[in-house]
């Protein structure tokens, strides 16, 4: 298996921290993004929408973060990390979708306007934060993982930019519960960090 990615994208690192947790060897390709190499016509060939990360396994392309983490958990028979029945499944689904979603209009966005220089409106984006970790330190109260009683790939998609979320500005300390959850994922046997960046209140 390949893997195209970047050492600061929060979408690549949840591939490739899950990669890693299931002893899945795979060989990383940095996208150079500075000089837009995910716009080249021979990327565009692998993600025509010119983003990463990118996993090529034989024949097939799997584009998304999350997507590559539903092949790779249903083509190895990873019940544990993704469940088999519907309400199990559906529950995991729901916390992919807040992935793709407030994560990324959230704490996502936030660090892309200290890391990359994303032209978004900081207050907003920092306060869609703050909304979404309200709840997720109210969810997680009498329970240490978001949809299961054990760790699955919900985890892992929200992981990366909830933990790096003080790089856009965004305090965690009122959130006892959530910085707790992230210490469990990180004390996960193959835990592969995320590089840190020293923007924000990280600086």
């Amino acid at each position: 298996m390949k893997l195209y990615h970047h050492p600061l994208s929060g979408h690549a690192h949840r591939a490739r921290l899950f990669l890693s947790l299931i002893g899945q060897d795979v060989e990383l390709l940095e996208v150079d993004l500075a000089n837009a190499e995910h716009k080249s016509p021979e990327f565009l060939k692998l993600n025509s929408l010119g983003q990463i990360p990118v996993l090529i396994d034989g024949d097939a392309v799997v584009q998304d973060s999350n997507a590559i983490m539903v092949y790779l958990a249903k083509k190895l028979g990873k019940t544990d990390w993704l469940p088999e029945d519907p309400l199990g499944g559906a529950r995991v689904e729901r916390w992919l979708s807040i992935a793709a979603g407030p994560i990324a209009y959230g704490p996502a966005a936030a660090r892309l306007v200290t890391v990359f220089g994303a032209k978004f409106d900081t207050g907003e984006v920092i306060g869609r934060a703050h909304d979404l970790l309200k709840v997720i330190e109210a969810e997680l109260a009498g329970r240490d993982w978001l949809a299961a009683e054990r760790v699955t790939i919900a985890d892992i998609a929200l992981y990366s930019y909830i933990a790096r979320a003080p790089e856009g500005n965004v305090d965690l300390s009122a959130y006892p519960k959530v910085g707790a959850w992230l210490r469990r994922v990180e004390a996960l046997k193959g835990f592969v960090p995320f590089v840190k960046t020293p923007v924000g209140l990280a600086a």
